[in-house]
């Protein structure tokens, strides 16, 4: 998409809608502008520099919502209540912003802004951005965000293969330099990881970006396949082989010839069979089951597992032959936990691609919620955070929020339920006391003397606090 384009549609969109400030502005991957234009209303005064800083304030937080706001009247809307907007009079009134995001990532927004005591943004306003802009969010999305298609040909499309890997932390951004380093040799692969950390999605990456993306990409569980049964699925079988082999049958690794073969959970692989694993790994041949004569077969093999092998191969249930001719090249994949910087961009992400699909607007999550979602340890890690994210949609019915009581029991173990903003300051102040003397005697189990230590408190000090706001500490058998 050229730069022309993007800056004829501002000017569309500047033309029809009025406005004292219009911003236009789109992001690459790593979050610098790569397009941008403004106008101002012919009637505002001249900017100062913190009339600017107020302008760029607003931007901001239109990208952190991340989701399309109309605001009529800038004093009465939560969402902007803790930015501080006086600059020489020159305090927005009314705000339009409209954001859109790529890969879980800010892409762009068109910002408006009106001052004074002039009409108020509506809804027709916003109906207008959002038909004239989908078409352009349509083409940068599908573009990789002005990035032509074709140089992005086997994209995933479904969220957990985009957010597989997505994050700025050291850890992923070596996973990424691997898989690219690795891609186009045809030498065995060994990705390690814990559940839910994408072992198998980054095995079809190295498939997809390889010089074997034309080939079939094979993949079977070694714990889902009784034992008995794994070796004819491997590897085949001839007719009359075993009762019920009424037909000669290819195995999965043949099937796989001219692609990519994985052996997902490979640590629960009998040691029957992976002697004849070894023999194909040396020899590029397999012998079906009842078969003596060899069958050539042209397969790069990727194998994954949750276990340490290491363990396994001191305890005598994985070969050290194997386990040495398999991890030629390792991949290492981090838990969530290890990673915390990520958990946001994943959230928005996830959020992004689960709102398109059950087509509804984004919506934005409760302070407490988020809180709630980023300091949970992620024991399933990044699947564990998808499913949460879908189940919380569906909880929140379409609605313009995800709060608390959207949450699973496992993120939100005290069942705490939303409150109403309020710019009281001795309201916030107690609905904050509240919140977290809850959360503390849930994290001491309701262990009042406990609790008082933890939280810097006397035990005179918290029996006030916690007869003040009406919270029953039930007392437990213990030290």
């Amino acid at each position: 998409m050229t730069q022309q384009l993007l800056a004829r549609m501002a000017e569309v969109v500047f033309d029809h809608v009025a406005a004292d400030l219009a911003v236009f502005r789109t992001f690459d991957a790593k979050g610098n502008p790569v397009f941008e234009t403004a106008r101002e209303g012919r009637g505002r005064p001249e900017r100062t520099e913190a009339a600017r800083q107020v302008d760029e304030a607003l931007v901001g937080r239109g990208l952190e919502i991340g989701r399309p706001v109309l605001v009529r009247d800038l004093r009465h809307e939560p969402l902007f209540a803790d930015l501080e907007l006086d600059a020489n009079g020159h305090r927005p009134r009314s705000v339009l912003s409209y954001p859109w995001t790529l890969r879980g990532r800010p892409a762009g927004i068109v910002f408006l802004a009106r001052s004074g005591e002039g009409r108020p943004f509506d809804a027709d306003n916003m109906e207008f951005l959002t038909l004239a802009l989908a078409p352009v969010i349509y083409l940068l999305r599908k573009n990789g965000g002005g990035i032509p298609a074709e140089a992005n040909p086997t994209k995933p499309a479904d969220p957990s293969a985009a957010a597989a890997f997505l994050g700025d932390a050291p850890s992923v951004r070596r996973v990424r330099a691997m898989i690219e380093r690795v891609r186009d040799t045809d030498a065995p692969v060994f990705i390690a990881g814990e559940s839910g950390t994408g072992k198998e999605l980054a095995a079809k990456t190295v498939h997809e970006t390889g010089r074997r993306p034309g080939g079939p990409f094979v993949a079977v569980n070694c714990a889902a396949i009784p034992d008995a049964l794994l070796e004819s699925e491997l590897f085949g079988h001839a007719r009359g082989s075993f009762t019920g082999a009424v037909r000669d049958k290819a195995g999965l690794v043949e099937e796989a010839s001219g692609g990519t073969f994985v052996l997902d959970e490979i640590g629960d692989l009998p040691l029957a069979l992976q002697s004849k694993l070894l023999r194909v790994l040396e020899e590029k041949k397999i012998r079906r089951v009842g078969e003596t004569k060899p069958r050539p077969v042209d397969v790069r093999f990727i194998s994954a597992t949750n276990k340490d092998l290491d363990h396994e191969v001191e305890r005598g249930r994985f070969r050290q032959d194997l386990y040495y001719r398999l991890k030629i090249i390792s991949i290492e994949l981090p838990p969530l936990r290890e990673r915390p910087e990520d958990a946001r961009l994943l959230l928005d992400h996830f959020l992004d691609a689960f709102s398109r699909s059950m087509g509804r607007p984004r919506p934005f999550v409760s302070p407490v919620a988020l809180e709630m979602l980023l300091h949970y340890p992620w024991p399933g890690n990044v699947r564990e955070l998808q499913n949460e994210i879908q189940r919380s949609l569906v909880m929140a019915g379409g609605g313009p929020l995800i709060l608390e009581e959207h949450l699973s029991p496992k993120i939100n173990p005290a069942g705490l339920t939303y409150s109403s903003a309020t710019h009281r300051f001795a309201e916030a102040k107690a609905d904050f006391e509240r919140r977290f003397l809850r959360e503390a005697l849930v994290r001491c189990r309701y262990h009042r003397t406990r609790t008082a230590a933890e939280v810097g408190l006397t035990r005179q000090g918290l029996f006030k606090l916690l007869k003040k706001h009406g919270i029953e500490a039930r007392p437990v058998a213990g030290p």
